[in-house]
């Protein structure tokens, strides 16, 4: 994998007239029609659900951030869409259609963090960003989505709780150490407020769930995500290395899905197929495979 940070070729700005085609940035008039779109797939489109949730509408409140749709012709039903922010998120978008929203993005190119979501929508969007010379980072091409829609078969750890805001310099660092393991690289990157508001946002919310050490010391925690009424999606999981390979995993994440499930029913969560390790645990607590996402970091 490419492991420079994502470069644009001197000519891009010069392809700012590309046609896009049947894509335009959605109105608050699509809002209902966005909905039903959404609505489709509960699971996979949980983060865009979520978002809707809280701003009831197809404008995001998120400066600098929009919403794509693909509409067959003029005047016609909207078929796809796209969220464009800090990342790149499709919405029911098909191999053939991902080339349009990619061509958007060629011709108002901004530095995202990832395009994360359905595998055949993401790859084929990087694909046509790759022609135009936009280089990532990293392609994680295969990550298993998982679900679990009923609770775990197995004993639930008694000691994970929903966090307190109390813990929030604690649960910083474990979600700062989860970030740079995961992505080879710091959240405060991109902006170190940002992330301590996040992480703030989710602790406040009820969104974090943790068991730490007399002392505050995070020994495991985790997040929601998203969070709609319909399903959750786990992020963030992350384990004290002192505590590794000790078989505490599962119970942990048994007791997430618990904790998950009293706030919606399906409890989803995307993995990399090469952490067999987590896979494992995964498929011990209960999860099933029900699709496969892929993750572009630049």
């Amino acid at each position: 994998m490419a492991t420079i940070r994502s470069r644009v070729a001197p000519w891009l700005a010069s392809r700012r007239g590309t046609d896009t085609g049947p894509v335009r940035v959605l109105v608050r008039e699509d809002t209902d029609a966005l909905r039903a779109l959404v609505a489709r797939d509960p699971v996979a489109n949980v983060f865009i659900d979520s978002l809707l949730g809280h701003g009831g509408s197809a404008v995001p409140s998120q400066p600098g951030s929009v919403i794509l749709g693909f509409f067959e012709h003029d005047g016609g039903d909207l078929a796809s869409a796209c969220w464009v922010g800090s990342n790149v998120v499709p919405i029911e978008v098909t191999a053939a259609q991902s080339t349009y929203y990619a061509r958007w993005l060629v011709a108002h190119w901004q530095v995202h963090a990832s395009i994360f979501g359905p595998a055949e929508a993401v790859l084929g969007i990087m694909a046509e960003l790759s022609n135009a010379g936009i280089s990532a980072q990293e392609v994680r091409v295969n990550q298993p989505l998982l679900t679990l829609a009923e609770p775990s078969p197995l004993t639930a750890n008694p000691d994970l709780a929903v966090g307190r805001s109390g813990q929030f310099e604690e649960i910083l660092l474990a979600a700062a150490a989860m970030f740079e393991e995961e992505v080879g690289y710091s959240p405060y990157l991109g902006g170190e407020e940002n992330y301590r508001r996040r992480v703030a946002w989710l602790l406040n919310n009820g969104h974090t769930f943790s068991h730490c050490e007399p002392n505050g010391e995070v020994i495991f925690k985790a997040d929601l995500g998203a969070v709609t009424a319909k399903a959750t999606q786990i992020q963030g999981v992350w384990m004290n290395p002192r505590y590794r390979g000790l078989g505490l995993s599962a119970g942990y994440m048994a007791a997430v899905v618990d904790l998950a499930q009293a706030l919606a029913p399906v409890t989803s969560l995307y993995v990399n197929d090469y952490n067999a390790r987590a896979r494992a645990s995964y498929a011990k607590v209960g999860f099933e495979q029900v699709g496969t996402f892929a993750t572009v970091l630049f």
